[in-house]
C-alpha cells in the first residue's frame, strides 16, 4: 500500500507548521504549494523540512511548488491559503481578500485531485468552507473545515491550567461558529471523568469560557506581527491523521448541516465522525434551552457571513 498523498495549500507559518506536523507523524508525502510570487519560497521551507528527517526520523518526502501540477491525486488537501490576522482586526475583516483566494485554490484542487478529502483553515472560516464547497461541488462529506479541535484545545489548555491537571484529562467539546460566538459546552466537559462544574465555579468557568472564545485574538494581540500557527497547525494534522488513518475520530469540526440541528444548508461546528470518507456522521446532540439559544445565535453570524461573502462574489 502506498503512502498517502497531503497537498498542503498556503506556506505561511500554518501551512508550513502543519507540514511539520504531519511530516513527524509519517502521515503521507506531503506537497507544500504557494503562489507563484513567492517564487521559491515553498520549495526552500520544504528542503529545510526534508533536511531534518534523518534527526527526527521521518521518511516522508517533502515537496515545494507555485504550481498544482504536482498536487495532482491528493488524498487530502489542506487550505491555509489567505492573508493573515494583524491587531484590531476581526476574523470578518478578512472576509473578501480570502474568500477570492479560497475559490482560486477551489478550482485547482477540483481539476487535479476530484477524489480529495478537504479540510479549510482559512479565516473566517465558516464563511471559508462554505465557499470552497460550493465552487468545488464535492459531496458535503468530503468538504469539511478545522476550528473545533483548535477551540477545544485552547478551552482544554485554560481548563488544565486552572486546576493544575494534565491536559490529557481533559475533555471538552465547543460546538457553532469559529469566532466570539463559539459555543464551549460545559455539559460536555469532564476532567479524568468528573464532570467539570464539580471543580470550577460558574464564574471561573465563564472566564475561562470568555478566554477561549478570544483565544485566537489574545495571541494576535501578543504577537503584533501575525496569528496564531502552532496550535492550528497541530489542530489540522489531527484531523489529517484522521482521515489518512481511517481512525474514526468524534471531534468537532466545521461540517454541513441540513436537516442536523436544524441549520438549514451551512457550515457550521459540530462533533462529527472523521474517518477515511471525510464526515462519516454529524453526532446530534440534545442540547439544554441554554446551549441551544447560544448554538443558534452562532448560526445566525455564520449565516450572515455566508450571504456577505455571496454578496462580495456576485451571487
Amino acid at each position: 500500500m502506498g503512502r498517502a498523498k497531503i497537498t498542503i495549500v498556503g506556506a505561511g507559518n500554518v501551512g508550513a507548521t502543519c507540514a511539520h506536523w504531519c511530516a513527524a507523524a509519517e502521515l503521507g508525502d506531503i506537497v507544500l504549494v504557494d503562489i507563484p510570487m513567492t517564487e521559491n519560497m515553498p520549495k526552500g521551507k520544504a528542503l529545510d523540512l526534508m533536511q531534518s528527517s534523518p534527526i527526527v526520523g521521518f521518511d516522508s518526502n517533502v515537496i515545494g511548488t507555485t504550481e498544482y501540477g504536482p498536487t495532482a491525486g491528493s488524498d487530502v488537501v489542506v487550505i491555509t491559503a489567505g492573508i493573515a490576522r494583524k491587531p484590531g482586526m476581526s476574523r470578518d475583516d478578512l472576509l473578501s481578500t480570502n474568500a477570492k483566494i479560497v475559490s482560486s485554490v477551489a478550482e485547482n484542487i477540483k481539476a487535479t485531485s476530484p477524489n480529495a478529502v478537504v479540510i479549510v483553515v482559512s479565516n473566517p472560516l465558516d464563511a471559508m468552507v462554505q465557499q470552497v464547497f460550493k465552487v468545488l461541488g464535492f459531496p458535503a462529506k468530503r468538504v469539511c473545515g478545522q476550528a473545533g479541535v483548535l477551540d477545544t484545545a485552547r478551552y482544554r489548555t485554560f481548563l488544565a491550567m486552572e486546576l493544575g491537571v494534565s491536559v490529557e484529562d481533559v475533555s471538552a467539546l465547543l460546538m457553532g461558529g469559529h469566532g466570539d460566538t463559539m459555543v464551549p459546552m460545559p455539559s460536555c466537559t469532564s476532567v479524568g471523568g468528573i464532570p467539570i462544574r464539580r471543580l470550577l465555579s460558574e464564574e471561573k468557568l465563564s472566564a475561562i469560557v470568555d478566554r477561549a472564545r478570544n483565544g485566537g485574538a489574545e495571541i494576535v494581540s501578543l504577537l503584533k506581527t501575525g496569528s496564531a500557527y502552532y496550535a492550528p497547525a497541530a489542530a489540522t494534522a489531527q484531523m489529517v491523521e484522521a482521515i489518512v488513518k481511517d481512525k474514526k475520530r468524534l471531534i468537532p469540526c466545521a461540517a454541513y448541516c441540513d436537516k442536523e440541528y436544524g441549520v438549514g444548508g451551512y457550515y457550521v461546528g459540530v462533533p462529527v465522525i472523521l474517518g477515511a470518507g471525510g464526515v462519516e456522521k454529524i453526532v446530534e446532540l440534545d442540547l439544554d434551552s441554554e446551549e441551544k439559544a447560544a448554538f443558534l445565535k452562532s448560526v445566525d453570524a455564520v449565516k450572515s457571513l455566508v450571504a456577505t461573502t455571496t454578496q462580495l462574489m456576485g451571487g
